[in-house]
């Protein structure tokens, strides 16, 4: 089976969300069944940093009354072809922003769309977001091309149909206000980050307005719990972190907690709760609780809280107002950077995600992976993967709460700080969010499933493909 992914973010080359961690993973594990698959992304202008673009292209062609070339590398650390779509438009050193946010990635999707009919043509084009939308589009021309959309977060719905018709082909038989409702018509299946999220995006409360066409195409709705590399995001082997342990060594984990107070200005405190946040300073991360609340909390506890993330102005400026109010207990880190990300993971006990939504999330998955306890709302993947902390009977990976207010957080926290003394429970709480298996291996074969169905193939896992990934989730445990 041949496959193609579309993507304006592709990690670890071009990252600023889970999408990007989700089409430089899930692509490995299907390789490794044996599918050939490859990738499509933008050859945005730091690419070269990163990874050797050959000095010719393999394939140039034209779309929007402009010529484009494509040049043909791989994947890092894989033998996965990847295809960089060069335009002078994305020489720019970032991903997304800008006034022609709209333009660029219509003339990469429409670009893509002519790279799978005349270089090389898939069976299946898997496209991710609003950014490849009118790829489902295009392709229901093509009856021997499937397409499969995935959802990474609806509140993103791209240019609306007006704008799309001044600068692409919009064929006689598209529906659809904007790029994200026409995809959702015309894939041949939608499917979104977790289960949850999948049956709350067909609801006013998550919808974002096209809760009515996705319960309308709800048979064909699916709903697959993204991953991590467990590869790449390991703490037995991370060189990115200052003392390397695994749930068998959790003794070794807090010179990784005294590092870290060390390298962010922080009191060394081993008995403190240290609390850590990575994430978009943006509406949708519950920032706005977290300023509520976290002065209150620090006041009256000897805790203290480290974040490493940048996004709305405002947020960033009452975050870092706050920090001169604690000298020593609150660090903020307005900046992207992925190995100090990784050292707060390690380094923290306690990992804060109030999300107002959560399409799936990967900071929890990633401070579990750690050894770090998340505090999460109740919403989206949030419910998928973080499990009810119920300490009598020694179950649970982390402490949640449902309402969307300041109370119901401050109240998880607290009980966070109560359980944190208590070092024998908290142990075996790290133990058995480390355990939990959060890799590729197990939502690989859902959408393998997926592609057979939609290529008239039955919808089954060959028992060759079965014992595979069973033999590939015991190298992960």
């Amino acid at each position: 089976m041949r496959i193609l992914f579309v993507s304006a973010e592709v990690a670890p080359l071009a990252k600023a969300g889970g999408m990007g961690d989700v089409v430089g993973s899930l692509p490995k594990v299907l390789h490794q069944l044996g599918y050939d698959v490859r990738i499509i992304m933008p050859c945005y202008g730091f690419i070269p940093d990163k990874v050797e673009v050959p000095k010719a292209p393999v394939w140039q062609g034209s779309a929007m009354f402009q010529s484009f070339s494509v040049y043909e590398t791989r994947l890092p650390n894989t033998e996965i072809p990847l295809y960089l779509f060069s335009h002078p438009a994305f020489n720019t050193r970032r991903i997304y922003q800008g006034e022609d946010e709209a333009w660029r990635f219509t003339l990469f999707s429409n670009g893509a769309a002519e790279f799978a009919w005349n270089y090389w043509k898939p069976q299946i084009i898997h496209c991710h977001d609003w950014h490849t939308g009118m790829i489902p589009v295009w392709m229901h021309d093509s009856p021997d091309i499937a397409t499969v959309f995935t959802i990474h977060n609806l509140a993103y719905q791209g240019p609306w149909r007006g704008l799309l018709e001044k600068m692409t082909w919009c064929p006689w038989y598209m529906q659809g206000d904007n790029v994200m409702a026409a995809a959702i018509q015309f894939a041949n299946r939608v499917t979104t980050v977790s289960p949850t999220y999948a049956q709350q995006i067909q609801t006013p409360a998550y919808g974002e307005k096209l809760e009515g066409l996705l319960s309308y195409i709800s048979q064909n709705l699916a709903g697959i719990l993204n991953g991590i590399d467990t590869e790449v995001y390991n703490p037995a082997t991370d060189r990115f972190i200052g003392t390397n342990f695994t749930a068998d060594t959790l003794e070794l984990r807090p010179a990784n907690k005294i590092a870290l107070q060390e390298e962010t200005g922080l009191e060394v405190n081993r008995q403190a709760m240290l609390m850590g946040m990575v994430t978009r300073l943006v509406d949708q991360k519950g920032i706005d609780l977290i300023i509520q609340i976290l002065d209150r909390f620090l006041s009256y506890t000897d805790a203290q809280f480290v974040l490493l993330g940048t996004g709305d102005r405002y947020y960033e400026t009452q975050l870092w107002q706050m920090a001169s109010r604690f000298p020593g207990r609150m660090a903020v880190q307005l900046l992207h950077n992925d190995a100090l990300s990784r050292r707060v993971y390690a380094g923290c006990d306690v990992f804060l995600m109030p999300s107002r939504f959560e399409p799936c999330g990967l900071s929890q998955l990633l401070a579990m992976r750690y050894g770090c306890i998340p505090i999460v709302r109740r919403t989206g993947g949030l419910v998928d993967t973080v499990s009810f902390y119920d300490p009598i009977n020694e179950t649970g990976t982390g402490y949640s709460f449902d309402r969307y207010e300041p109370l119901d957080f401050f109240t998880a926290m607290v009980r966070a700080w109560e359980g944190f003394r208590f070092k024998a429970d908290w142990r075996k709480l790290q133990r058995r969010a480390m355990a939990m298996d959060f890799s590729w291996y197990r939502s690989a074969g859902e959408y393998l499933k997926i592609y057979k169905d939609i290529t008239g193939q039955t919808p089954e896992l060959s028992a060759e493909e079965t014992e595979k990934l069973a033999a590939l989730t015991q190298t992960y445990h």
